[in-house]
């Protein structure tokens, strides 16, 4: 089978091996479409958070069909299913835990349903993690990019006004989310926000980093949560890969005591990391129903072969592309 392997600093390698052996509640699942996400670029420069030692295969989430099961699983061959990897899913075929599968539905098309694998939980999660219901206002950083899209849409599901920042290039594609959309490179951001939300919003995501959260945290409304999910901004950080997430957490643990001493009015600071656990799997089964009624649309920036892999990283940090970028094994051959 082929695998892609990140084999040191900017060196990706289609490699050629053998399909992988399998065990007790385990199953093999051949790949239909794995995401690339940021999470894959800054692996490629070793600036991704507790990353594997290089060689590996990176990989964030997969759906596919099982093959082949190991004994004591309750999984069938021929089922479709999704996972959350974190590493290991651009390869043809993965070996995979039963119990950290979910049921995919047999009529969803497979770059749509991997885009909720990691974005969607990622998005639904967030809004959770910054308790935005109904009527309230929130900004998403990034709207153009797999996260900030569906976040927006879900969001709007909600009832939730979004006002979003993207760059103007990205804006026609973004058009159908429903959102007052802001050019983060030639507008003022805070000056487009004040104008729209002039008391402020009730939520901010920002996987910009700590160079960003300080003008996001006064964006808020009283009562309002800043939700800090990466740093893309330090990407090309010379210092160890850690130090921009110590950052960011002595800045959020600074403005929590604060509201502790009620000096912030309420404000919230929230850090958020997504995990592949029971919660993760519910909500990425309703994402999935969601998605079989044509209630989400997961926007696709391209559809790659697998041995192109290196390309699509290059498309990911070039931000040419709004939407999810997928990986389809086997597609070079239809």
């Amino acid at each position: 089978m082929t695998e892609i392997v990140l084999t040191g600093l900017d060196e990706v390698v289609v490699r050629d091996t053998e399909t992988p052996e399998f065990g007790p509640h385990q199953v093999l699942v051949r790949t239909e479409a794995t995401g690339v996400a940021f999470a894959e670029v800054q692996m490629r420069r070793g600036r991704y958070p507790a990353q594997p030692k290089f060689p590996f295969v990176p990989g964030y989430d997969l759906v596919g069909e099982i093959v082949a099961t190991g004994p004591g699983t309750p999984w069938q061959i021929g089922q479709r299913v999704a996972a959350l990897t974190r590493t290991g899913a651009w390869a043809e075929h993965v070996v995979l835990r039963d119990r950290d599968l979910v049921a995919v539905p047999d009529d969803v098309d497979a770059a749509e349903a991997v885009a909720l694998v990691l974005n969607g939980v990622t998005a639904r999660q967030l809004l959770r993690t910054a308790n935005a219901r109904t009527g309230r206002t929130v900004l998403v950083h990034g709207i153009g990019g797999g996260v900030g899209a569906l976040l927006a849409q879900l969001a709007a599901l909600d009832g939730i006004r979004v006002i979003g920042t993207a760059s103007a290039h990205r804006h026609p594609d973004l058009s159908d989310l429903g959102a007052e959309l802001i050019d983060h490179r030639t507008d003022d951001v805070a000056e487009q926000v004040t104008a729209l939300a002039p008391g402020g919003v009730d939520a901010v995501f920002d996987p910009l980093g700590p160079s960003s959260l300080p003008a996001s945290w006064r964006l808020l409304a009283p009562g309002g949560t800043l939700v800090s999910y990466g740093s893309s901004t330090t990407l090309d950080d010379t210092g160890p890969w850690f130090a921009p997430y110590l950052g960011i957490v002595r800045m959020l643990a600074g403005w929590e005591i604060r509201r502790f001493l009620g000096r912030t009015g309420g404000r919230r600071a929230r850090l958020y990391y997504v995990r592949s656990d029971e919660q993760s799997r519910k909500d990425l089964a309703e994402l999935l129903g969601m998605l079989a009624r044509g209630r989400l649309r997961p926007l696709i920036a391209e559809r790659l072969p697998l041995e192109d892999a290196e390309r699509a990283l290059d498309l990911h940090l070039s931000g040419k592309r709004t939407g999810r970028i997928v990986l389809q094994p086997g597609s070079h051959r239809e």
